[in-house]
């Protein structure tokens, strides 16, 4: 069993991303390409965003920092610290309204 602070990584991956040049980082903390299961914690600076993605399967944000919008192709939400929101099939990707950290989970079909 393994155990990690998301607060912690949280912390570190938006020094991260206001250091980086795209204003952006991101960590996978749990499964990968070979996994049915993988979540990543995203950090963003703010108006910055994540490029669009189609999600091979179900996926949610939940919102550890900040505020965020989640955009698709029909509708767009808003999220704060300890929302969590529910990614549609369509292309999505992630705004960041305010310098943000999100936890992006996606089960594989």
């Amino acid at each position: 069993m393994d155990k990690l602070s998301l607060v912690a990584l949280a912390r570190h991956e938006i020094e991260t991303a206001r250091r980086a040049p795209a204003g952006r980082s991101a960590k996978t903390v749990h499964g990968g390409h070979e996994k049915v299961l993988r979540q990543t914690v995203i950090a963003l600076c703010a108006g910055r965003s994540t490029d669009q993605w189609e999600s091979p399967g179900e996926a949610t944000v939940q919102v550890l920092s900040g505020r965020v919008q989640v955009v698709c192709d029909r509708a767009s939400w808003e999220g704060s610290p300890g929302d969590l929101v529910v990614v549609p099939r369509d292309r999505s990707a992630i705004r960041a309204l305010e310098d943000s950290v999100v936890l992006l989970t996606v089960a594989k079909l």
